[in-house]
């Protein structure tokens, strides 16, 4: 389902005397990524170039050369991204010139370089479709479950104790239907389940 990156991440690199001050963040939204955006401009309001691309979903994404030669900055930011397979990732570059040209395809090095140390900085994410499932059974079978459970990529509430167990949890959609037989094997069919909703979540382990 794609990466995104940690919440932040921020370097520096100098090419040729010119200072890159290189900076990504995780977004929701694009309101989010412009708001950065113009906190980074405000801070580095004397800088010669503030360069950036940021992509939320594959419908929204932007970049901006922001003075530099025409595809030489925002382009090469935006395609670290796409090379990342990441969403939800805004990357502006910083440029203060040191009075070396780089050329057009110097720049397109630099402004790529920018962006992949502000990547590694910040570090890559893996993202997967959850899907909530609600179980309920006697307290019998309460040990055969939970070791079943554990055994699985999942997000596990705390149970609930009443006339049964009910225990509500997350599991990655591709193990949806492996760990679903797995509950109805060792508890021989005795228990009831239910599907929820689905989201996205981040595998934030890092």
């Amino acid at each position: 389902m794609g990466n995104t990156i940690g919440a932040y991440g921020k370097t520096e690199i100098t090419i040729q005397k010119s200072r890159f001050i290189c900076q990504a963040k995780r977004v929701t939204s694009e309101d989010e990524a412009n708001q950065f955006l113009m906190d980074v401009r405000k801070t580095y309001w004397d800088a010669t170039h503030n360069c950036y691309a940021y992509v939320i979903t594959n419908h929204i994404q932007k970049s901006s050369d922001d003075g530099e030669p025409a595809g030489t900055a925002g382009r090469p930011i935006l395609e670290m991204i796409h090379n990342n397979d990441l969403n939800h990732t805004a990357i502006v570059v910083t440029r203060y010139y040191g009075g070396i040209k780089l050329g057009t395809g110097g720049l397109v090095r630099a402004y790529g370089q920018g962006a992949k140390a502000a990547i590694e900085t910040a570090g890559i994410l893996t993202k997967h479709v959850y899907q909530e499932i609600c179980i309920d059974f006697d307290y019998g079978l309460l040990g055969k479950v939970e070791q079943e459970l554990r055994s699985f990529p999942t997000i596990l509430h705390a149970p609930e104790y009443s006339e049964k167990v009910t225990w509500s949890f997350w599991v990655v959609s591709e193990h949806v239907q492996k760990l679903v037989q797995r509950l109805k094997d060792v508890t021989a069919g005795k228990l009831n389940l239910q599907l929820g909703k689905q989201e996205e979540k981040i595998d934030d382990k890092e």
